[in-house]
């Protein structure tokens, strides 16, 4: 259970969690090849920010399968307008975040939050939508109030899809932890993220 201020904010449900990560890891082997390196750079109890490159929709269920712990996801929140499907991501871990319009995500950034002085991992792409292939500007809203508001280190992941005749390479690559210092320019911290993933990613920066 993740509460703010003495109120519940978010409870995933791991169990549901483990059914659904199970049955990914058993379909995506069927089409995906997936390399995994620099897993213990990711705290395996203390909080951390994962900033992953966003190549397709496939990138969240592998970096679930890549991380050795259940993890918090920032997501659109167009995904979360069906009701059934706001309570099985929210069940998953799923955090909704309205870019357009961040004061109606006051309530999901106070989950964040929560979630992190809980001791969790959130995971953030920080370029907000798809880049195929290449890389796409770094969005700084969210990660500076993270930067600003608590300690916890930013984490840079690289993920790079090979095409074949057989399955499809993935290559998920943990950078470093990065520790930015909250009285600096949150944009400096993210501008170096974005080369990190960039460079683990074998991209060229936007």
């Amino acid at each position: 259970m993740i509460s703010w201020k003495g109120r519940q904010v978010l409870q995933r449900d791991d169990r549901l969690f483990r059914l659904i990560k199970a049955f990914a890891r058993v379909v995506l082997s069927r089409f995906y090849r997936i390399e995994i390196v620099g897993q213990d750079r990711l705290p395996p109890k203390a909080a951390f920010v994962l900033l992953p490159k966003h190549q397709r929709w496939q990138d969240i269920p592998i970096i679930a399968l890549a991380a050795p712990r259940p993890l918090y996801y920032v997501a659109k929140h167009e995904l979360f307008a069906n009701p059934l499907t706001r309570w099985f991501l929210a069940s998953l871990g799923g955090i909704p975040l309205n870019r357009d319009e961040p004061i109606k995500s006051r309530e999901s950034i106070r989950t964040v939050m929560a979630a992190l002085k809980s001791g969790e991992g959130v995971v953030v792409f920080p370029e907000g939508t798809y880049y195929l292939n290449r890389m796409g500007p770094g969005k700084p809203g969210l990660v500076r109030l993270i930067i600003g508001r608590t300690a916890a280190p930013l984490i840079p992941a690289g993920l790079r899809y090979r095409e074949g005749k057989g399955k499809t390479e993935v290559h998920v690559c943990f950078g470093a932890p990065i520790y930015p210092d909250a009285s600096g320019p949150s944009r400096s911290a993210l501008d170096r993220v974005m080369r990190e993933i960039a460079v683990l990613s074998g991209l060229e920066e936007a």
